[in-house]
């Protein structure tokens, strides 16, 4: 992990985390005193971080490492700017440094930023008969991205929580192919929330605009883009196991993964997050591991 990543992002983060830092310190719900359905997630706002809720004025900030691994990561010449339009399975590789911060404007309301540095690399397909060089490595600012998150709709009874969320990505690698955004982008999506005796299930999706990639003449349309099945359960005051089914990024229902993940308090205000991704279809990474530091401010 090199320290000119982290310096990036966390400069980028203290910028964003200032501006909320004047705000009261934040009156948490207490498990004991909530409604059974309410206790997994302590009445919080759910968050992009698997597990993880934000309640009314209370700051998360974490730093988090994430490796990810795949032996046959799908890639076309054509899109990398090489010719052919066909897809072949190359290996890829990337570690990233990144910083999450979300922060809980109302009962209702939350906002969420996101940076990562990120160091990529992939080899080409030994049956790939293009000039695509046999490796590509990039480095540098990668995701760049915040989202803004409402509660819509309240649990009550068997009536589950609605909410809904837009994330905008910010361009910041137009000359890069593996890393990185090319242009703006909004994804509006909507999730579903039961809590539950044995835990607290969501259910939710997103909606993307795909644009024309001229370089192999695809027509920009609508999809339903990444979706999750979610479980979590708060085993304790300190610890939560998290489980999700999560996958379709980019508008194809063929990248599904298994998260499994916990978040545990190891001091006032500071959780260790863990969270391992495990691929299950072909084209999914064959395995992602995350590890941070959340701190509550």
């Amino acid at each position: 992990m090199k320290i000119r990543g982290w310096v990036e992002i966390v400069s980028i983060g203290i910028a964003f985390a200032l501006a909320l830092a004047a705000a009261p310190k934040p009156a948490l719900a207490q498990p004991g005193a909530l409604p059974r359905h309410l206790r997994d997630r302590e009445a919080g706002i759910p968050t992009s971080m698997l597990g993880t809720y934000v309640q009314r004025r209370q700051l998360l900030v974490l730093p988090f490492y994430e490796h990810v691994s795949d032996r046959n990561q799908e890639y076309n010449p054509a899109i990398l700017g090489y010719g052919l339009n066909e897809d072949f399975r190359g290996k890829f590789r990337s570690s990233s440094e990144a910083v999450f911060i979300a922060y809980g404007l109302s009962d209702k309301i939350a906002l969420e930023f996101e940076a990562s540095h990120m160091r990529a690399s992939l080899e080409k397909s030994s049956a790939d008969p293009t000039a695509t060089p046999a490796k590509i490595k990039e480095s540098g600012l990668s995701d760049l991205e915040g989202q803004l998150r409402i509660r819509l709709v309240d649990e009550r009874g068997r009536r589950p929580e609605i909410y809904g969320f837009v994330e905008v990505t910010v361009p910041t690698q137009k000359r890069k192919i593996l890393i990185g955004s090319k242009d703006w982008d909004a994804r509006p999506g909507i999730g579903f929330i039961r809590g539950f005796t044995w835990g607290t299930m969501t259910i939710w999706t997103t909606f993307e605009y795909n644009r024309e990639k001229s370089a192999i003449q695809e027509a920009a349309h609508v999809d339903i883009g990444e979706t999750a099945i979610e479980y979590l359960r708060q085993m304790s005051r300190s610890w939560r196991f998290s489980l999700a089914f999560e996958g379709g990024d980019g508008g194809a229902p063929d990248e599904w993964e298994l998260r499994p993940g916990l978040q545990g308090r190891i001091a006032e205000g500071i959780f260790l997050k863990v969270i391992q991704s495990v691929g299950v279809s072909s084209k999914a990474p064959d395995w992602t591991p995350q590890i941070g530091l959340m701190f509550s401010l």
